[in-house]
């Protein structure tokens, strides 16, 4: 008889697992959006410096594929999720405390703001890679892209009710109010978390410990050095090609989200609350790309019409196409149907983007030994640099060519007409991921000195 914990989870269990990224999603919406207006509009504190914290979030999830390693380890990611949340939690409330302190001593609250953004990266990457791993090993395959949905709704769902709540209680504003509200949000999350993985993954054995009928478990075989571990995910040539396939889509993915706005006020002359809304009609698209991605996963007829690899290619393709609609516009200028061509960005960013997260979660087992982890990691890593620049990039890319420019229109056209050429090459390279897929087996097992670079 099965075990419990060996059985494909149902939609509960789907969903208690997504309560746990609703948790995430709750404190980073408060450390990333409430405490950088905070900082900017309330203390008059450089734009910069929220920015630089948040990029530094990102840049401390790099070391993804290290916490994935410890996970593989252990053979367990409960105690990971609930340890990543804990720091999370731990990161969040002193980045409150860091801001308060900065009304009153700016050096002293952007050395702890360093230290807690550290912390946020690190609770983030912890948490987020071994949940990943865990739905990822527990959901059966027909339902991976809904599973991805799901669990992402949930996580803007927690977006949703965080800002809701917490803006209601921090008025009128103090930096008071402001502790006391990120502290609950941190607690409860970290309730929330405990109580939602409780059970589900059961016992698992350590890697490499195994047991037969009768017998007490062997000895757990010697695990490599995490150096050498990375190395042999990185030999794998479909975990390779899937590594590069997650930076470039991501980094197109990202480079638009901070010059969508600015291009609706500067070429269209929208105002503040106009654009605003053009960036609701942009997540509306996404919703429903994302929804329509779940009922293509999940039904019989959507999975003749094509794999989560197909998807992701067609959404890749799509994005491109909706972002040269957006450089015509920007040529156009005038009567372009502007609020379609921003829909239809969201629709396909939405698509692409379960479609991938569902692929991710059918590849992390496809490879030599108990490397989940590792693979997840080195993915989340990917996407968290590509994050990190691709904003970056972008608004840098707009200012260089209106720099050389001199027009608004014509510069954010060639601007997204290169996000769009991005996109294609995303899709070129989602379409190469399985290509190698036979040779992946007979990669030659690494010796325990080879390092990363040797495998390039």
């Amino acid at each position: 008889m099965s075990r419990p914990e060996d059985r494909p989870l149902g939609w509960l269990g789907i969903f208690r697992l997504g309560l746990v990224q609703a948790a995430l999603g709750a404190i980073i919406v408060l450390t990333t959006s409430t405490l950088n207006r905070v900082m900017v509009v309330e203390l008059a504190l450089p734009a910069m410096l929220p920015g630089a914290l948040v990029a530094l979030h990102h840049l401390v999830q790099v070391m993804r594929p290290r916490w994935g390693y410890g996970s593989d380890l252990g053979g367990r990611r409960t105690p990971w999720i609930i340890g990543g949340m804990a720091v999370l939690a731990a990161g969040g409330i002193l980045a409150a405390l860091a801001t308060a302190w900065m009304q009153s001593e700016a050096t002293g609250g952007t050395l702890l703001a360093v230290l807690a953004f550290t912390l946020i990266g690190m609770g983030v990457g912890a948490c987020g890679t071994s949940l990943l791993v865990l739905l990822a090993k527990r959901v059966d395959e027909r339902r991976r892209g809904a599973a991805a949905t799901t669990v992402w709704l949930m996580m803007i769902l927690g977006f949703i009710v965080t800002a809701g709540t917490a803006g209601h209680f921090l008025d009128p504003f103090s930096t008071t109010r402001l502790v006391v509200v990120t502290t609950a949000v941190a607690l409860i999350a970290l309730a929330v978390t405990v109580l939602a993985i409780r059970g589900i993954e059961g016992r698992q054995p350590a890697a490499g410990a195994l047991a037969t009928a009768g017998h007490a478990p062997t000895a757990p075989a010697p695990q490599p050095r995490f150096r050498d571990a990375l190395a042999g995910v990185w030999a794998e040539p479909r975990a390779r090609r899937f590594t590069v396939f997650v930076f470039v889509s991501m980094l197109a993915y990202s480079a638009q989200d901070l010059i969508l706005e600015p291009f609706a006020g500067t070429v269209f002359g929208l105002t503040p609350g106009e654009s605003t809304r053009l960036a609701g009609v942009q997540n509306a698209g996404v919703l429903i790309g994302m929804l329509l991605l779940a009922f293509l996963g999940s039904s019989a007829w959507g999975r003749r019409l094509g794999t989560l690899q197909t998807w992701t290619i067609v959404g890749c393709i799509g994005s491109t196409l909706a972002l040269f609609s957006l450089a015509a516009g920007g040529l156009a200028g005038g009567d372009f149907p502007l609020r379609p061509a921003v829909f239809a960005l969201g629709l396909t960013n939405g698509l692409f983007a379960v479609a991938a997260i569902g692929s991710m979660m059918g590849l992390v087992s496809a490879g030599r030994g108990q490397r989940e982890g590792v693979r997840m990691g080195l993915w989340g890593a990917a996407q968290a640099i590509a994050f990190g620049l691709g904003g970056f990039l972008g608004t840098a890319a707009v200012d260089l060519t209106r720099l050389l420019i001199g027009e608004p229109g014509p510069a954010y056209a060639l601007v997204f007409a290169g996000e769009g050429l991005t996109f294609l090459v995303a899709a070129l390279l989602a379409a190469r991921v399985n290509s190698v897929a036979a040779d992946s087996a007979e990669v030659p097992v690494l010796p325990a000195s080879a390092g990363l670079a040797e495998t390039a």
